[in-house]
């Protein structure tokens, strides 16, 4: 019946909704291996949160406010005289526009060297094979099949809603025209801390309401205490056992009222609060309901092993199915599928996804924790080393952090890797590619890393996971 209805309508081999990492990524990547895709992506941008307002705006921050930082602490200490440094927020933010506009323009670029179709509107299902576009004009297409990658968006609880004025979410602040004076972060998370850490290097206090005991909770917690004495030392205020309860914009004031370990309620003030307790996945406008596609209780489309739903010919990626909601792991998604629908046989890791903080030092792990090892009953190992026992950081002033690795206690295989150094998302893939052959903490050890690197940190905790002997500690 739709054969008939719809006879003029395009008609491709793969419809991708999103152009986030996840689904630009798969699209290239679907018309490399020959298949006629599109590409639908409802703003008139393509890169989705990451490329737009999130991973590339936050670091682009995070470096200018890292450079101005240093500027401000270190230069003296390194023989560099300057007058007194001041942050211009406007030319700052301009900074950011344009690395976000080269980076879309990068993703543009792509589109048309691979000769994808790119669509814009909301795109929503009428069967299986027909998806509606609404945009600056409505149309309609036909799919062999979709794979959906509409990602997520900032997550609040009641009482914490979010007006974007005073009371913000990630995106807000990646845009304000001033710098807090005091900046209160709910959530002591990945996106709270990253930014946390922009505004505090800029000058605000920052003070940080914690639900959990630790910081970074989902990552081990070796991490946790490490990062918090690093931000301590920024002017960081750390309130763990915190559950916020309300969230007031007073004007130019913001009253955050919460309820602390004892059960006492207590209130916090400043000019801004960051709402930051995670994300959650984006479906709207979808219409999953017309073809039956299922969600789980936390709104995710539910996938099988090969990120496909309960309709055959509907695939989901990235932060809009479970597990962690991070570009790089859209990525793979993304590829995996493509490569699934060109009849090869992909192979992806989730274990092997690596996890980043962008502070200073950075945050990196893959892996399992001591946490999840201790409870499953592992027989495992631990190695340590710190990061101010290398020549490499005690010359660039970068002594803050420590590499841990864990290994099984008999066959010596590398069950996780957690690190808080300088260049630790660069670090980390040293330990992504030994567990993805299944090295032990030996093979790491055994491997001539190059001197002075902050690299050797990797060899030595790995010699302390092997036999406790590391050579310079």
């Amino acid at each position: 019946m739709y054969a008939n209805k719809f006879k003029k309508m395009s008609k491709y081999d793969v419809t991708v909704i999103g152009s986030g990492p996840g689904g630009y990524v798969a699209a290239i990547r679907c018309a490399q291996l020959g298949l006629k895709t599109a590409l639908v992506e409802k703003y008139d941008t393509l890169g989705g949160t990451c490329l737009n307002v999130g991973c590339i705006p936050s670091k682009a921050l995070l470096d200018s406010s890292e450079h101005f930082h240093t500027a401000k602490k270190d230069f003296q200490k390194h023989g560099i005289v300057i007058d007194e440094p001041k942050v211009d927020l406007a030319q700052m933010m301009e900074r950011k526009k344009e690395v976000i506009s080269q980076t879309c323009d990068g993703v543009k670029f792509l589109m048309d060297k691979n000769k994808i179709d790119v669509i814009q509107g909301v795109g929503s299902f009428i069967n299986p094979t027909t998806i509606q576009i609404k945009g600056k004009k409505e149309s309609k297409i036909e799919t062999t099949n979709v794979i959906v990658a509409t990602g997520s968006k900032p997550n609040f609880f009641p009482g914490m809603e979010p007006d974007k004025k005073r009371i913000i979410t990630s995106t807000e602040a990646l845009s304000l025209k001033e710098i807090p004076k005091n900046l209160i972060v709910i959530g002591g998370g990945v996106i709270g801390l990253e930014l946390g850490s922009v505004y505090a290097r800029l000058g605000s206090q920052v003070t940080v309401l914690e639900y959990a005991d630790s910081l970074i909770p989902s990552m081990d917690k070796t991490l946790g205490k490490e990062l918090m004495k690093v931000l301590k030392r920024e002017g960081f205020k750390f309130n763990f056992n915190h559950a916020v309860e309300s969230v007031k914009n007073n004007g130019k004031e913001v009253e955050v009222k919460a309820k602390n370990k004892k059960g006492q309620q207590v209130s916090f003030s400043g000019d801004y609060c960051l709402v930051s307790v995670g994300r959650k996945p984006y479906t709207d406008g979808l219409n999953l309901e017309a073809i039956g596609a299922s969600t789980d209780k936390a709104g995710r489309i539910e996938v099988n092993e090969n990120l496909q739903t309960s309709v055959s010919n509907v695939y989901a990626i990235g932060d809009v199915v479970k597990g962690a909601m991070l570009a790089h792991k859209a990525e793979e998604e993304g590829v995996f599928v493509a490569e699934l629908l060109a009849g090869q046989r992909p192979h992806i890791n989730h274990n092997l996804i690596p996890g980043v903080v962008y502070t200073w030092p950075e945050v990196a792990a893959v892996g399992k924790t001591e946490e999840q090892l201790k409870e499953s009953g592992a027989n495992y190992k631990v190695g340590q080393f710190p990061i101010r026992a290398l020549g490499r950081a005690r010359a660039s002033m970068d002594i803050q952090g420590v590499i841990k690795i864990i290994s099984d206690k008999k066959t010596d295989e590398v069950l996780g890797v957690h690190m808080v150094a300088p260049r630790a998302a660069d670090l980390i893939m040293e330990a992504v590619v030994a567990m993805e052959y299944r090295a032990s903490a030996e093979d790491i050890a055994r491997i001539c890393h190059p001197h002075p690197t902050y690299s050797e940190a990797v060899k030595e905790a790995a010699l302390s996971a092997t036999a406790e002997r590391p050579l310079h500690i």
